[in-house]
């Protein structure tokens, strides 16, 4: 049975027609997005979890970024519903699922879809440290709180414990990297970090990402080597990161390759098909 995200009945049994149960093919899980510093993880993490919550699936996107919180920068404040903060999760000697139900942000224009993150002017020492203990508490009770979460990994996993724990512990990970020398860098820095018998080569996705129009499959070739997929450069996406806006809708012919492409990964990684029409 779906659990209904909506702020007046937040987790509660629904069967109403508005919340149809998902099409059997949809097999749900941790999707852990990461990527080098400026590839647009954040922006690919949210869109995906927007398209799953736009045909009715129960979503939690967790924006783990401490050193620039993430959540202020998505949409308008007005439509937030709730202030809540991850931090307040973390700090507990115990994740249970209460409390992560009550810390997670509710949205007033998107049902089935909601966030955990850290508030605006909060940082890594906002609240007492936490350990691997926390973090997987969270994911687990994540599992058993909505069927498809969506986890916005930082770049920096050496002091990132929850984005360490999410890439471990997810059932699939996407590597979104720039066609450039900087990306390639990173991850011969960061990808040692992972060696780790948790570490499964198999559930990882290669992206590239920001590819513009001049980027010759060839040129992202030599500098990524194979990948699974491509993310095109869309102005109007750009637009919409700049103005903190980025659960608004994409309808320019511009960001149409990069739709398509998050429509591919969400089926390649959850198994769901496109957006279905209303009952």
């Amino acid at each position: 049975m779906m659990l209904n995200f909506k702020k007046s009945s937040i987790f509660t049994r629904n069967a109403g027609a508005d919340d149809m149960p998902p099409e059997p093919e949809a097999q749900g899980g941790i999707l852990a997005v990461w990527g080098s510093p400026g590839s647009g993880k954040t922006t690919t993490a949210i869109k995906i979890a927007k398209h799953l919550a736009d045909q009715k699936r129960n979503t939690v996107l967790v924006l783990c970024d401490m050193t620039a919180p993430m959540l202020p920068c998505i949409c308008p404040p007005s439509e937030l519903e709730c202030d809540h903060s991850l931090g307040s999760i973390l700090a507990a000697a115990h994740v249970s699922e209460p409390l992560i139900k009550h810390n997670l942000v509710t949205l007033k224009k998107h049902s089935h879809l909601t966030i955990l993150g850290m508030k605006k002017g909060e940082n890594e020492y906002t609240y007492p440290p936490y350990s691997e203990v926390q973090a997987k508490e969270l994911l687990d009770g994540l599992r058993e709180i909505a069927p498809f979460i969506v986890v916005d990994c930082g770049s920096y996993i050496a002091n990132d414990i929850l984005s360490a724990v999410a890439l471990m512990e997810a059932d699939s990970v996407i590597r979104l990297s720039n066609a450039d020398l900087k990306s390639v860098s990173y991850f011969s820095s960061q990808l040692p970090l992972l060696r780790d018998g948790k570490w499964d080569a198999d559930k990882q996705y290669k992206v590239a990402s920001n590819v513009k129009p001049w980027q010759a499959g060839e040129q992202i070739g030599q500098a990524l080597g194979a990948v699974a997929f491509t993310l095109s450069y869309s102005r109007e996406l750009e637009d919409q990161y700049l103005a903190g806006n980025l659960l608004a809708d994409l309808a320019l012919k511009d960001s149409r390759p990069f739709r398509r492409e998050i429509e591919k990964i969400a089926k390649e990684v959850f198994g769901c098909l496109r957006k279905r029409s209303a009952p």
